[in-house]
């Protein structure tokens, strides 16, 4: 019997509210959980990779748990993740390869786990003649040049978008993303954080925006990435305007994923269709394809993975509005968050810059964004002046924490790429676009080259 079916049933609300209330955590044991996905290519073709073969995702995953001891995960017999002292290497659909980085105290701690990880993927992936690159959409291929991963969830999910939106598989199979987890230590403390958070995820959008071209030529966006998620699938995605109303709390947000339909339900090994179906109903024993059957907290912990909000609750807050970028950008959209959320002078000094906007300029300025970057407006505000404030918010919280590193340096030089891009107001697209009609010849190939990690 699997570990969903031996659990306990859930049959009431406060069950689920009791799920988000677990997350509650003493300041003293916040952690940071980084996440990022990058484009694995060979490198004679910039091809993106077949799962099987020699120069492949499953080689490198294989060549990872061989050299360096993480654990393989499997699924119907295919290699399809990896796990090591609560870190996992895992799969996106078009085989973007993510890193999932454990919970860890420092920002330091969190930038060794990340070169680490990239050193070790590179010491697999140079002699197969393979290489990485990060950016938040593949500039060169298709999504017909892509090849799917063999996870039964992301079948399910392929099917039931087109449904839904336009551009949920392009998401799926052909975007980049660099994510960072934190957490909230009561109710009150992650209302004010997702407020925080959910106003400025434009801001971030802006600044890591890194992905403009699209099969070659440039796409009319500075962060297409971000664009693509305006038409996924407005049951799932967005800017969540409840939660700045009266009332947001853990209920509201448990009756929010209540009515995001299904994709499907994990059973002894395999993923069961029922992408449409309402949680509800299985809290009822009403689902079609399980008719009887009632959800476990495996079952909602499924469930919340498949809301796609700017910001999303788990039993922390994970920032969801940055392009996948360079080496250096991976340390900064966490120390981004971290300055902004961890200290709390900072965060009120945030929370007052954003406060008062209403949600139709909220609404309006994540619409901009994409398109416009650090140019877009707000109340006739130029995003870049906000940005140049909000990340000195961020600097004086890091400062704040006080964490100190071998070196006797504090946190906040993590911040000084993006510093330069506040400065400038010249996003990682915008470096892009100029070379690509200068010196790049009005080609991409070369992003593959100069950005390769």
């Amino acid at each position: 019997m699997s570990d969903a079916t031996s659990s306990a049933a859930i049959t009431e609300k406060s069950q689920l509210i009791s799920y988000f209330e677990s997350g509650n955590k003493p300041k003293d044991q916040w952690r940071i959980g980084t996440e990022h996905e990058k484009f694995a290519f060979c490198d004679e073709s910039f091809k993106s990779l077949t799962y099987d073969g020699t120069k492949s995702i499953k080689a490198i995953l294989e060549g990872l748990a061989g050299r360096f001891g993480w654990t393989p995960v499997y699924e119907a017999g295919n290699i399809i993740a990896l796990t090591d002292n609560g870190a996992s290497v895992t799969l996106e659909p078009g085989g973007q390869l993510e890193l999932s980085g454990a919970p860890l105290e420092t920002l330091h701690d969190t930038c060794r786990e990340v070169h680490s990880h990239l050193h070790q993927v590179k010491e697999i992936t140079e002699p197969l003649g393979i290489h990485m690159l990060g950016m938040g959409f593949n500039p060169k291929w298709g999504k017909e040049g892509v090849n799917w991963m063999p996870k039964g969830r992301y079948r399910i999910m392929r099917d039931y978008m087109p449904k839904r939106g336009k551009l949920g598989v392009d998401m799926m199979t052909l975007s980049c993303t660099v994510q960072v987890n934190l957490d909230f230590s009561s109710e009150a403390d992650m209302i004010h954080k997702f407020r925080t958070s959910l106003a400025l995820q434009p801001l971030a959008t802006a600044l890591f925006a890194n992905s403009p071209f699209r099969e070659g030529k440039p796409n009319g966006y500075l962060s297409y990435r971000s664009h693509l998620w305006t038409d996924t699938d407005p049951d799932r995605c967005g800017m969540l305007s409840f939660v700045f109303e009266d009332g947001m709390g853990f209920e509201r947000y448990v009756d929010y994923m209540l009515d995001v339909p299904m994709y499907f339900v994990y059973r002894d090994g395999k993923y069961i269709d029922v992408s449409g179906e309402s949680f509800r109903d299985f809290m009822q024993g009403k689902l079609k394809a399980l008719p009887g059957e009632l959800p476990t907290i495996k079952d909602w912990d499924d469930h919340i993975t498949t809301a796609f909000p700017e910001v999303r609750m788990k039993k922390f807050l994970e920032m969801r509005g940055a392009d996948g970028g360079p080496w250096k950008s991976l340390c900064a959209l966490p120390a981004f968050w971290v300055g902004l959320l961890y200290d709390q002078t900072a965060l009120d000094a945030a929370w007052d810059l954003v406060k008062d906007w209403s949600d139709e300029e909220r609404q309006l300025l994540r619409s901009e964004v994409p398109e416009k970057g650090l140019s877009a407006t707000i109340r006739g505000v130029r995003l870049q002046e906000i940005a140049r404030e909000i990340v000195g918010i961020a600097r004086s919280g890091l400062e704040n924490r006080g964490r100190i590193d071998g070196q006797g340096q504090d946190e906040t030089h993590f911040l000084n790429t993006l510093s330069e891009i506040a400065e400038s107001g010249i996003t990682p697209a915008e470096e892009k676009l100029k070379a690509f009609y200068t010196r790049w010849g009005e080609k991409v190939d070369p992003a593959f080259v100069e950005y390769a990690y």
